[in-house]
């Protein structure tokens, strides 16, 4: 049942508090997130600066970061990820608590950025794991990670718990582990997780594909 938004700020005015048990547990959890204490690359020295007291990302409930995947619940890709850091990057997603989120920070974590024509470099974390906010940069100013952290923040106070638009975590069929890629002969393989990344093709001149 919908509250009505009128109503409840009348009552906020006398202080009495009126809030559902999904808004409930959506601001306790956007509230207290626990970030994976890890880092890949020179975003990491921004996301370190986040912390510290000129920017202080303990004001937005994101102060804990975690040594441990099975103690966090919200990963920052700070950083180049190479071919052969992703099935480790995987890993430490498949092992977070749910439910989890995916922050990508700076243009190499999304897209490759500057290495992006390297042999050896994936062309975009979200090949292999959901992310749910990207933050542009090379790399990103500490500010521009607290808005995507700011971001991450709504997306989770207006998260469905029930029905058909729930979210990823509430859904008894959502997937909770992605498959790990293992090393061919010449390329990560699978080369994506088909299920979260799926381009269309591209058809250029000539007809090849």
């Amino acid at each position: 049942m919908a509250i009505d938004q009128k109503l409840a700020d009348e009552l906020k005015s006398q202080g009495v508090h009126v809030t559902s048990f999904e808004q409930l547990i959506n601001w306790g959890r956007s509230s207290s997130l626990w970030p994976l204490q890890f880092g890949l690359a020179c975003c990491a020295i921004e996301m370190i600066s986040a912390t510290m007291a000129k920017y202080d990302m303990a004001r937005f409930g994101a102060e804990v970061f975690r040594p441990s995947p099975r103690q966090a619940d919200l990963m920052i890709v700070a950083g180049t990820v190479t071919k052969k850091m992703a099935p480790q990057v995987v890993r430490l997603y498949n092992q977070m608590a749910e439910p989890k989120y995916v922050l990508a920070m700076g243009a190499c974590a999304i897209s490759g950025g500057p290495f992006k024509d390297g042999y050896n470099v994936l062309k975009g974390v979200d090949r292999f794991i959901p992310v749910d906010v990207v933050v542009p940069g090379c790399p990103p100013r500490p500010e521009a990670l607290l808005e995507g952290l700011m971001t991450l923040q709504k997306i989770i106070k207006h998260e469905k718990l029930m029905g058909k638009t729930r979210a990823r975590h509430a859904d008894p069929k959502g997937a909770a582990e992605m498959p790990v890629p293992e090393f061919g002969a010449h390329d990560l393989e699978p080369t994506a997780n088909r299920d979260i990344w799926n381009p269309p093709t591209i058809v250029r001149e000539g007809g090849v594909s």
